[in-house]
């Protein structure tokens, strides 16, 4: 169980606006992001709230084997939130971590974000 964890919150993003109602733009960034450091996709899910002349944000989540990436989005205050956690069991998989934030944080273009960071599995005594 020991790995990193990612949580963080994008305001102010300044994407195009279609990246943060569009599932389908959010899932293909999603997979984008997990593939390019080579973490493993092996399910998926996307669903966007609204109409498509009201739309409300989308979700997504994406199992790996190394962990899970979960996206939420709300157009309406520009914003972002992310949770990315990889473990650790076969490979040090923070640079993995650390490339697929990189990658959303570039793609959402947020002007402010908090982000924390959480060592998980470490010894307690």
């Amino acid at each position: 169980m020991k790995g990193l964890h990612i949580v963080a919150e994008f305001h102010r993003c300044q994407c195009a606006p279609a990246l943060l109602a569009d599932a389908v733009a959010l899932r293909r960034l999603c997979l984008a992001a997990c593939g390019a450091p080579g973490l493993t996709v092996v399910a998926e899910a996307f669903h966007a709230f609204g109409t498509a002349e009201a739309p409300a944000g989308a979700t997504g989540a994406v199992v790996l084997a190394e962990s899970h990436l979960a996206v939420h989005t709300w157009p309406e205050q520009a914003g972002v939130t992310l949770d990315i956690y990889v473990c650790n069991f076969s490979r040090d998989n923070r640079a993995g971590a650390e490339a697929a934030y990189a990658s959303l944080r570039e793609a959402f273009q947020p002007g402010r974000i908090i982000r924390r960071d959480i060592e998980r599995g470490l010894p307690t005594g």
